[in-house]
């Protein structure tokens, strides 16, 4: 089951350059994910008052500097609620706390 980036289309700088950062591990480590858009959206509702939605994904969001330092202490795999594949530094520092 593929990890669930969420992001807008159209972030600022700053937050293009987390997604950006993000999407690059996930991909250089081939760790499969799909993204999915959560833009602001606008919708008139029945009454015609005018709402602003903003949909949020079923899955837990997790934010960037989580990420950061899950990615620092080698524990990316557990942020994502994933099994670190064998060799990795992860499943060595797993299997020394274990011992």
């Amino acid at each position: 089951m593929p990890v669930a980036v969420y992001g807008a289309a159209a972030p600022g700088a700053a937050i293009k350059k987390q997604q950006q950062d993000v999407l690059g591990f996930l991909e250089a480590n081939k760790i499969e994910f799909e993204e999915k858009d959560i833009a602001l959206r606008l919708i008139i509702s029945d009454n015609s008052l005018l709402c602003l939605l903003f949909p949020l994904p079923a899955a837990m969001l997790k934010d960037y500097d989580a990420f950061f330092e899950a990615r620092e202490n080698n524990a990316v795999y557990a942020f994502l609620g994933l099994t670190a594949p064998p060799g990795s530094k992860e499943a060595e520092a797993l299997a020394k706390q274990q011992a």
